[in-house]
């Protein structure tokens, strides 16, 4: 690393491999013989996190439309599809997953946190924290060029795995975040062609898009 030059920050040039990495994530719910969803979904433990990327596969992608539904819905494939377009508010258990790729140390969603709060990260480029989940509580500690994420909040005080991110890296990797759920929702959208959804994929499609606000375009503060 060059001397005096954050290892973040001379990722971003060039003069290392990428050490922060910031990623869109939904928790794997778990299956039982009644609710084993109405397509191919990828085997996945139940609690990992799957990563929403433009290159996931079918069984990926059919995975994380199975943890919108809860797999609870009844009825076959049109069906749960019908009823989550109907929904008023969709949400789903994850967020975004922070992790050092030098150290190993990564800090993910707590319980609670949701896919559908990830734009409120951007606060975080104003000094304030968003809302990361509780137990076990992750929290942001600020300084003058970044903050640190700590997976433990301990009565209100940082404990156990963190991360450090610059303030200019920050804004770098949510962009990054925006490009890659961009992505996915277009792989939604040729799953749902591949799977003959047809109209119903269009309306699958538009509703991810409107309540994970996946499209719109994304604004951060001037460094």
């Amino acid at each position: 690393m060059e001397h005096g030059k954050p290892a973040a920050l001379s990722g971003r040039l060039g003069l290392n491999p990428v050490v922060i990495k910031l990623q869109a994530v939904v928790e794997v719910p778990g299956f039982d013989a009644a609710s084993r969803p109405p397509w191919p979904v990828a085997e996945m433990a139940a609690g990992s996190w799957l990563e929403l990327a433009a290159d996931c596969t079918d069984r990926q992608i059919g995975l994380f439309v199975a943890a919108l539904a809860d797999v609870a819905s009844p009825g076959g494939r049109d069906e749960v599809v019908d009823t989550l377009v109907a929904e008023e508010c969709l949400i789903v258990p994850g967020g975004l997953r922070l992790t050092d790729t030098v150290t190993g140390m990564a800090v993910v969603p707590g319980c609670c946190a949701g896919l559908e709060d990830w734009r409120d990260w951007v606060r975080a480029l104003d000094g304030e924290s968003p809302w990361l989940g509780h137990d076990p509580g992750p929290v942001i500690e600020f300084a003058d060029d970044g903050l640190r994420v700590w997976q433990k909040g301990d009565h209100g005080r940082p404990a156990g795995a963190s991360v450090f991110v610059h303030r200019l890296e920050l804004v770098d990797l949510l962009r990054s975040v925006h490009r890659d759920l961009v992505g996915f929702l277009a792989a939604v959208d040729a799953w749902a062609v591949r799977i003959g959804l047809a109209e119903r994929g269009r309306a699958l499609v538009e509703a991810v898009d409107r309540h994970f606000a996946i499209t719109a375009a994304l604004e951060v503060p001037r460094a």
